[in-house]
Order: C-alpha cells, then sequence, then structure tokens
C-alpha cells in the first residue's frame, strides 16, 4: 500500500435531480486532466447521488402522522422530519430530546434515517431536506458500469455518509453503497507477521476507504463530493455495503 494516494476531484458543478452522474464525473476527471485506470476506486458522497436522483423533499408537502407527532414530541423535532424517518426506517433504536436514532430500511442504524438538510439548496418557501437512496447499492453499480461502458475500465464506488458512533464522539465516512470491490474483506485463516492463524478478522474494505475520502471530502462548503483512490490491493471478488450490515441475531448492543 506503499503508493496508496488518494485525489478529490474538482470542477464537480451543483447536481440536480435527473442529472447524469458518470456525466458530471467524467467531464470533471477530463478538465482535471486525471485519468482512470483499472483497479481504482471513485469515492462519491451521498448527497451528490441522492440529488441526481430526486432525493430531495419539501417539507410542506409532508402531513405528519399521529405517531410522528408523538415522537416529535418526545423528540424536540419537527413531526414533519420525524414522518420522513419514520417512512425510511424499520425501527426506533433510541430517542430522547433532539436525538432520534432508528434502524434504516438498508439495514444500518444511524440518526435521522440519514435525512440531511446541510449543503441542501433552500427556497423561500419551506424548508427542503434530502433522503438517502432507494439502493445505494445499485446506484453505486450503475455508476461502475457507465464509466466501464464509457472507457473500458474497470473501477470500484462507493457512495460514502457521515455516521456517528454509539461509543464515540465525532462522525466518520461508512459506505452504503459499493461495486466493483469486497466491501468486507475476510482474511481469517491468513498468518499474520509470526505465522499465527487469524480468527476473527473481517476488513471492512470499503467504510475504510470511505473514512479516508472524507478527509478530502469535508463537512461543510469544501465542495469536494468525489474522490479518486489510486493503489489499492484487494480481492478481485465484488461485495455490497450490505455485507457490512450485522444481522440482528449477531447485535449485542440491541
Amino acid at each position: 500500500m506503499a503508493d496508496l494516494t488518494l485525489m478529490a476531484v474538482p470542477h464537480i458543478p451543483y447536481v440536480q435531480p435527473g442529472d447524469n452522474l458518470a456525466d458530471l464525473i467524467l467531464k470533471a476527471l477530463a478538465q482535471a486532466e486525471m485519468t482512470l485506470a483499472d483497479g481504482d476506486v471513485l469515492a462519491i458522497a451521498q448527497k451528490i447521488v441522492s440529488k441526481a436522483e430526486g432525493r430531495l423533499v419539501c417539507l410542506a408537502d409532508v402531513q405528519p402522522s399521529k405517531r410522528a407527532l408523538e415522537v416529535a414530541t418526545q423528540t424536540d423535532k419537527d413531526p414533519r422530519v420525524v414522518e420522513l424517518i419514520l417512512q425510511e426506517s424499520d425501527e426506533i433504536s433510541r430517542m430522547r430530546p433532539g436525538v432520534l436514532i432508528v434502524r434504516h430500511r438498508l439495514g444500518f442504524t444511524s440518526a435521522n434515517a440519514g435525512i440531511d438538510r446541510s449543503n441542501v439548496a433552500q427556497s423561500d418557501e419551506d424548508e427542503t431536506v434530502l433522503l438517502l437512496p432507494v439502493d445505494p447499492d445499485a446506484s453505486a453499480a450503475k455508476l461502475r458500469d457507465e464509466i466501464r461502458a464509457r472507457l473500458g475500465v474497470q473501477v470500484g464506488v462507493v457512495i460514502t455518509d457521515s455516521h456517528g458512533r454509539p461509543f464515540r464522539m465525532g462522525t466518520v465516512g461508512v459506505a452504503i453503497g459499493v461495486a466493483g470491490l469486497p466491501a468486507l474483506w475476510d482474511k481469517r485463516g491468513e498468518p499474520d507477521l509470526y505465522g499465527y492463524e487469524l480468527q476473527h478478522t473481517d476488513i471492512g474494505v470499503a467504510d475504510e476507504i470511505a473514512a479516508a475520502a472524507g478527509l478530502l471530502m469535508g463537512q461543510a462548503a469544501e465542495g469536494m463530493p468525489v474522490v479518486l483512490v489510486r493503489g489499492l490491493k484487494f480481492p478481485a471478488v465484488g461485495g455490497k455495503a450490505t455485507d457490512l450490515v450485522r444481522p440482528k441475531e449477531m447485535d449485542l448492543y440491541r
């Protein structure tokens, strides 16, 4: 991994619903005189994927349910936002004033079902929020296929989002969509430096890529939603972000 490099891709324009992300990314790469090669990985911020897929919701169009009103009272949150969170989730994990943590329908547990308003353009009429992609793994696969069709190169794609962690402060980038690389690298059975056979070593490769890319993407006004990762060596097998979700029967903290 000595030659591992991460490069933020400049010139990504503001993404609008219906935009072709592959077009935007390839044009930005060409403008920056950056090329793609087999084995490269593109880490892409969830926000531009969601925007391109039209996952914007105006809160004026949301009618809170009775359940949403109850949860909003307990969490001091906008009932309309709570309604969207409940629609995007399977169950509530924790809640208290100012906090609503849920198990998203995609399987992972996060605050507010990933619904956000940061870096989302607002109108004068009412607040607009952004939902996660409907199927981030499918979104990643589509981007990968379009790039392969245009350039003939085999790249990996990781769609990233920022999640908090229950036992540590701060948010960190995680993978919510993966294509063209293993999301989880099972190294059990391999020897360590001293010949000991690894027993419990599964590496969240896609999460590590997402976290590293987050250093260049930033969280505020940096405007760098795409990062090119070059020099990674991993098994030639595909994976999905859903591979990273711990099954309920293995979750000891529920």
